[in-house]
């Protein structure tokens, strides 16, 4: 099976419902609803394009996520930061392990790049062995690697 080197794609995507836990809504009816567009080989990364309708919800987060919002606006607050308001431009950045009360006005898409963390020692190790295979691998034996999905 081979690999892209290169995919593309386009953001005026299908999305496909993606309901929010309903015991984390906290105000209105927000519909929310996702395409992924990239995933990495070993499953830990993607990319999706997310969006929401109206409302205020909690988020909790068991990766890292980093979102650029492409159209609308929403407000976030938590425990540890007054409510600020984020609208199209805008990049946050949500660490593994943190919550977040979104208030989305009107309507929020947003490009999310998604990483799930792994212990630092498993990191380690991977670094060692790419670094001994870059080291002990003819250049014309090494395949790219890629974080794209298979085609």
């Amino acid at each position: 099976m081979s690999r892209a080197l290169i995919e593309t794609t386009n953001l005026a995507v299908n999305l496909t419902p993606q309901p929010i836990e309903p015991s984390w809504i906290i105000e209105g009816n927000p519909v929310a609803q996702c395409c992924v567009l990239s995933t990495s080989a070993d499953g830990l990364a993607s990319t999706m394009v997310w969006e929401c309708s109206e409302g205020r919800f909690n988020w909790y987060y068991d990766f890292d996520e980093t979102v650029l919002i492409l159209e609308g606006a929403i407000i976030l607050e938590n425990e540890a930061m007054p409510p600020t308001r984020y609208a199209a431009g805008d990049v946050i950045f949500f660490r593994d392990g943190a919550h977040a009360r979104w208030r989305v006005e009107g309507h929020v898409r947003k490009l999310a790049f998604c990483r799930k963390t792994q212990p630092v020692w498993l990191g380690f190790a991977l670094r060692v062995f790419l670094k001994l295979r870059k080291i002990f691998l003819p250049p014309g034996e090494r395949q790219a690697t890629s974080l794209m999905g298979s085609s």
